[in-house]
């Protein structure tokens, strides 16, 4: 065993193997990995071994196309079978929400090069020989690439292919302990020897939790037990084997099932509501190749079910029960890259559907520690999506959550309840007292919207306009003529100080940095060029400035700026410390007027100014500026001053109109400008010139700031496509967010967000078209829950398109 390697990749299962071959394809060959046991000791040798592709984000979902199109490449390589059966996959559609659901799905699919389709129930009947009870089923969506494989043979393939690229595996070598060393790199103590690693890779699987612990890291996740069954041979499958042919992986999601062939029997899996945490505190270290006890009990509701849609069941006897633990994320994604604040320490856990997705997070690890970044975005994946607040009491309730709602309908406004209410603003009883319907994000209460006196404080989760309309349109309304309200503790919020503080932000910001008194907008670029933050900066004084942006980005963006540090610069996160409102509409200025000495009158107060001032009894900082494209303020104080705040502010506007909005209202707002919003039109997927931000960047500054080379050569070359902005003829839904644009009979485009204009009375969405197509005025159709509907580009704002009402 050598003592010194480049990357120590900790666990054996499918995906420690996979990241150890990735890095091996993309060039470094001084890796090793250590594994406690034998490979796949751990969740890998019991996993059922199907892989589909199928996934809500679009980004997983093309990895796990990867992934499945690897196998046959890694048998090429290395010689071994992975046990590949591609026998196609279908999923149930039992309700009409289900169905619009998987034509979501394949309308996604027309675009990520995915050849899906839509079934009726009697091309389910004849792809399954008849054998799924169709009662109650509309139709179902059908994916070629699905299958399942060998998992042992698999995980082996991939470790026969890491150590052809010059890897190191060691087997029975438990780790003990991970020290990091000044360096930035880190001691690694084994039952065998210590190893220095340039990088320490958390694959654990079932330990990573404890592998974490001696990092000082904790993960959120969570092992549960999943049981399936394995029949004994069965004659309608054995009828279809001799016609040369393989029964097709069905999922059931009514039933919470899914279901394959198993040689001449068929395997089914169960995801039951009366689930089971496991080793909810720790994981015994001498576990490992052991299976827990069979447990009927829970799956017996699960079981009557399957024997309806599937009646060849009950027919059949069960030759085994496999019950076994896998970890599992909050929200059911992987948790995979750089862990925050740590130097050189990478998840690679909580990949739950490990031969579905472990190529592909083998292969984006792999990217982010060669190249510095992923060719996908990642943030559906990123271990720093959830922050330092979760904790074990948050990710028990939220995984047993995801495991029974795993194959229940997903809706684009779904807000889910479990470990909430958790964190919360100074505001949060006083906004509850106001009907306040709840939405989340990166772990914070956030106000939806108000629900109108008579209503339930509860939106109804759906694919088409939901029971929000009524009272999302009243908040647009009371921006738009008098004054509104609304919390910004939902903006990411950092305070950057010292010397050499605007040195800093103009190498990792690509745009104008300004003058003491003023703010500007920019995007913040990774070395490729790709946006990776989209930034308002505002100058306190030369050695003090405040960054806003994306709440729920705080751990990508804190993680960039450390990765990124310069002598005499303090960077400080104050999201949770610094809070306040935003007023906006015409009523705005004389609001504002009423609670401050200062003169903030249009010409001593102009747009995109920025002032400390004293609000009420509050020192605060405000800046002219709004999301909602009006005559806008946003105020920021320290948490202990929110209240006072509030009262001050809603005192002096009763007869002005005001009234509190929540974010249904924002995204309406937004919608009339055009404005983008980050992780729809801005992410590490684009680049400033396809969006637009380019016009942000400050080309001639003589720093030479972070994405320069990359953003330059495009500008030189001009974008490919082009984010713009349509006009939508649809019916009761709207656009939300990946709808296939139809130019010309074929897919041209796909969108990244839309909605619900109410102050226009337009349904309206933006996304991408070819930057050669792009015209104002041109025609074309956004495909909706499966529907064409007509759709019109508009390159000018549908609201104050000169400005006039935000700027005066």
């Amino acid at each position: 065993m050598k003592t010194h390697t480049r990357v120590l990749v900790i666990g054996g299962g499918v995906v420690g193997c996979s990241v150890l071959y990735h890095l091996t394809k993309l060039g470094w060959s001084d890796v090793m990995l250590v594994e406690r046991s034998e490979l796949t000791s751990g969740s890998t040798w019991h996993a059922a071994g199907g892989f589909h592709t199928l996934n809500g984000d679009t980004n997983m979902a093309a990895l796990q196309g990867y992934t499945i199109r690897l196998y046959k490449e890694l048998e090429a390589i290395t010689g071994m079978s992975c046990g590949l059966h591609h026998v196609g996959g279908i999923t149930l559609a039992d309700n009409e929400a289900r169905f619009e659901q998987l034509k979501a799905e394949r309308a996604k699919h027309r675009y990520m090069g995915l050849d899906t389709e839509i079934l009726g129930p009697e091309e389910i009947r004849k792809l399954t020989d008849g054998m799924v009870n169709l009662e109650g089923i509309i139709g179902a969506l059908y994916d070629p690439l699905d299958g399942h494989l060998d998992p042992s043979g698999t995980t082996h393939a991939y470790a026969k292919a890491a150590r052809m690229g010059g890897a190191e595996i060691v087997l029975h070598n438990r780790v003990l302990e991970t020290n990091p060393r000044p360096d930035g790199s880190w001691e690694v103590v084994t039952e065998k020897g210590t190893i220095i690693a340039e990088h320490v890779v958390n694959a654990g699987g079932l330990w990573a939790r404890e592998i974490g612990a001696m990092a000082g890291v904790y993960l959120p996740l969570l092992p549960m037990a999943h049981q399936y069954l394995v029949t004994d041979d069965i004659p309608e499958i054995m009828e279809i084997l001799k016609s040369g042919r393989e029964f097709p992986h069905v999922m059931d999601p009514g039933g919470e099932s899914y279901l394959r062939q198993e040689g001449r029997g068929l395997c089914i899996g169960f995801y039951e509501k009366p689930c089971e945490p496991w080793s909810v505190d720790t994981t015994p270290w001498d576990f490992g190749h052991e299976l827990l006890n069979e447990q009927f009990d829970k799956i017996e509701d699960s079981v009557n079910f399957a024997y309806r849609r599937f009646p060849v069941l009950e027919r059949s006897g069960v030759k085994r029960v496999i019950h076994g633990p896998f970890t599992f994320a909050p929200d059911g994604n992987p948790l995979i890259g750089p862990v925050p604040g740590l130097r050189n320490y990478w998840s690679a856990c909580a990949v739950m559907a490990g031969f579905s997705q472990g190529g592909g997070m083998g292969l984006a690890l792999a990217q982010w520690m060669i190249e510095g970044e992923v060719e996908r975005d990642p943030r559906g994946f990123d271990v720093s999506r959830f922050g330092n607040w979760t904790s074990p009491g948050y990710t028990v309730p939220k995984v047993i959550e995801n495991y029974q709602m795993r194959f229940s309908v997903s809706y684009p406004n779904e807000e889910r309840p479990a470990a909430r209410p958790f964190r919360t603003t100074p505001m949060y009883e006083v906004f509850d007292g106001m009907n306040a319907v709840w939405g989340q994000q990166y772990g914070l209460e956030v106000v939806n919207y108000h629900a109108l006196p008579g209503e339930p404080r509860y939106e109804e989760p759906s694919f088409k306009r939901s029971n929000a309309w009524e009272a999302t349109r009243q908040e647009v309304l009371a921006v738009r003529e008098g004054v509104g309200i609304n919390e910004v503790q939902n903006f990411g919020k950092y305070r950057v100080t010292g010397p050499n503080a605007r040195a800093w932000l103009d190498r990792i910001m690509a745009g104008l940095i300004p003058k003491p008194g003023r703010l500007s907008l920019t995007p913040m670029l990774a070395h490729s060029g790709k946006i990776i933050g989209d930034f308002t900066v505002s100058c306190l004084s030369e050695t003090e400035f405040q960054l806003t942006a994306s709440y729920g980005a705080q751990g990508w963006h804190s993680r960039w700026f450390e990765q990124n540090p310069m002598d005499g610069v303090t960077v400080e996160n104050i999201s949770d410390t610094r809070s306040g409102f935003q007023i906006a509409g015409p009523n705005a200025r004389e609001l504002l007027s009423r609670v401050t000495r200062a003169d903030v009158s249009a010409e001593a107060f102009r747009f995109m100014d920025v002032r400390r001032m004293t609000v009420g009894m509050a020192n605060c900082i405000v800046q002219r500026v709004s999301y909602t494209g009006d005559l806008g303020f946003e105020i920021f104080t320290d948490h202990m001053s929110v209240r006072h705040l509030w009262d001050v502010l809603t005192a002096a506007g009763k007869d002005l109109g005001i009234r509190p909005f929540g974010m249904r209202a924002m995204m309406s707002l937004r919608l009339d400008k055009w404005f983008g919003s980050w992780g729809r039109e801005f992410s590490p997927d684009y680049t400033p010139a396809e969006t637009g931000l380019d016009r942000f960047i400050r080309w001639n500054k003589a720093a030479d700031w972070i994405g320069k080379a990359a953003a330059t050569a495009e500008k030189a070359a001009g974008p490919k496509r082009r984010l713009v902005s349509f006009v939508v003829d649809a019916k009761d839904a709207d656009v939300v967010a990946w709808e296939p644009i139809w130019l010309d009979g074929a897919v041209a485009g796909f969108c990244t967000s839309g909605g619900f204009s109410h102050w226009t009375g337009k349904s309206v969405a933006m996304g991408f078209l070819p930057a050669d197509k792009v015209k104002d005025g041109l025609g074309c159709e956004i495909e909706i829950l499966g529907e064409r509907r007509k759709a019109t580009v508009h390159l000018s704002s549908l609201w104050d398109g000169d400005g006039a009402r935000m700027r005066g």
